[in-house]
């Protein structure tokens, strides 16, 4: 593990949310929110409506800054957004999740929530030195972030159909070249 459990699973979760931009579109319902909330263990206020969705879209572009910014920047974003949501970082434990750091009110709005816990991880993230972990994929027709969290930094795309397009056409190019 590079990073604490709620560092890990605040980073995947973002950088999940900003790739659900790429097109095509996958966060344009509320159950589609839905789904991204369960999936990535989120607890607290959810108002579960249309508004909330869009809402969250309009995250999207704010955390996609944040999470491929150099460490400079990055630490100047995450000053601003934990100031503008006056966030208290403190420990909690609930479920099946040891003690970890929550940093603004479970019944706050899922937005604030959302980039506050993305805030918290990037501080990790930038106080470890470890920003080469967040890229934009290699594929040249991908947008996607991607958050290498493997032991030899080795991830270079953002899902494996990326992967895989590019092994195909890497795998085309070596036949036409004999």
């Amino acid at each position: 593990m590079v990073f604490a459990h709620d560092t890990e699973a605040a980073l995947r979760s973002a950088v999940a949310l900003v790739n659900t931009a790429v097109e095509p579109d996958t966060l344009t319902g509320v159950e589609d929110l839905d789904a991204w909330y369960d999936g990535h263990g989120y607890t607290g206020r959810r108002d579960g409506d249309a508004a909330e969705l869009a809402e969250v879209r309009a995250l999207r572009p704010a955390l996609r800054e944040l999470l491929v910014a150099d460490r400079d920047r990055a630490a100047v974003l995450v000053n601003d957004l934990l100031a503008d949501a006056r966030a208290l970082p403190r420990l909690v434990r609930h479920g099946d999740q040891d003690w970890h750091l929550h940093a603004i009110a479970d019944d706050a709005p899922l937005t604030r929530r959302v980039a506050v816990e993305t805030a918290m991880a990037v501080v990790d993230v930038v106080r470890t030195g470890e920003s080469s972990r967040l890229s934009v994929c290699a594929d040249d027709g991908c947008d996607g972030l991607v958050l290498d969290l493997s032991r030899n930094r080795s991830r270079r795309f953002c899902s494996t159909a990326c992967a895989n397009r590019n092994a195909v056409a890497a795998y085309r190019a070596r036949r036409r070249s004999r």
